[in-house]
């Protein structure tokens, strides 16, 4: 079945950007002249995803407007020749088709993929977390559709870590197939690194069946009340085969805030129409 669906988990507090997030949404801050949120969606939108499911918490509402279609402002823009703003500000609404569901409860990333069940149907979809911005064409999800194209398997997207912060990720226990491709035998949250099975870390991207929601819910919650996906991954494993794609591209970690800045100088280096600004600003922080 060709995998139109995407759920992409936005509910979180944004606790590391605090103050700032009391306000503006953590996936609504910007690398460079777009925020990190329209990157993910734009990725989706590349590998052939048509519905994009965004799971919001209450006070969240921005990140939902922010996809509406907004003709005053691009009307605006248009009439005082500025054109091509006004297709930047089109692009946002047009890259798919946005929907929204609550998370009521910040019960974890299992819990928020669940509450998007009703929204996806009894369909094969994708889950992509904004905080993984990961630089590349093709895009990580075209990538692992690929994969699972070819062998009709869940994907989980994995990438080498060094040993020492093996314990800040799950991580696979895994057996090399071909080429950046590996047969997942177990997963395991967080180990500490004697534990830990490899040092192929888990990334915010997966290629999921509609069964990982009955996973889920018979996933107990962990030691914070939470639903770990993580653990719902190790319970479809009893029935399915998971697979693990080890990506290309560069990651960044928009979930801080050196590494969404880090994000923003890379990302302003490699555009041409910024490239020079970024490196005369560069130089003159030497």
């Amino acid at each position: 079945m060709t995998i139109k669906t995407a759920v992409i988990p936005a509910a979180g507090l944004g606790t590391r950007f605090l103050p700032v997030t009391k306000s503006v949404p953590k996936e609504l801050l910007p690398i460079l002249d777009k925020p990190m949120l329209q990157y993910v969606v734009e990725e989706a939108a590349e590998a052939g995803i048509e519905r994009v499911i965004v799971v919001i918490s209450e006070g969240k509402e921005s990140i939902a407007s922010y996809f509406q279609p907004q003709p005053a402002l691009e009307q605006r823009l248009s009439d005082s020749g500025a054109a091509d703003l006004a297709d930047k500000v089109k692009q946002a609404s047009e890259l798919a088709q946005v929907s929204f569901v609550i998370q009521d409860q910040p019960l974890g990333l299992g819990h928020a993929v669940l509450t998007a069940e009703e929204a996806v149907g009894g369909e094969p979809f994708v889950v992509i977390l904004p905080d993984d911005i990961i630089a590349h064409t093709p895009g990580v999800v075209a990538q692992m559709l690929e994969v699972h194209q070819k062998r009709g398997s869940s994907v989980v997207a994995v990438e080498p870590m060094p040993w020492e912060v093996i314990h800040n990720y799950g991580v696979v226990d895994a057996t090399a197939l071909e080429d950046r491709v590996y047969q997942v035998h177990r997963l395991v949250e967080k180990p500490v690194r004697e534990q830990a099975p490899s040092n192929l870390t888990i990334v915010g991207r997966y290629i999921l069946p509609p069964e990982i929601f009955s996973c889920l819910r018979r996933t107990p919650p962990g030691a914070r009340g939470e639903i770990q996906l993580t653990d719902g991954l190790g319970i479809l494993l009893e029935d399915h085969e998971i697979l693990a794609y080890e990506f290309l591209g560069t990651r960044y970690d928009g979930g801080t805030p050196l590494g969404l800045l880090r994000a923003s100088l890379e990302f302003a280096l490699a555009r041409e129409d910024t490239r020079e600004a970024a490196r005369a600003l560069l130089k003159s922080l030497q």
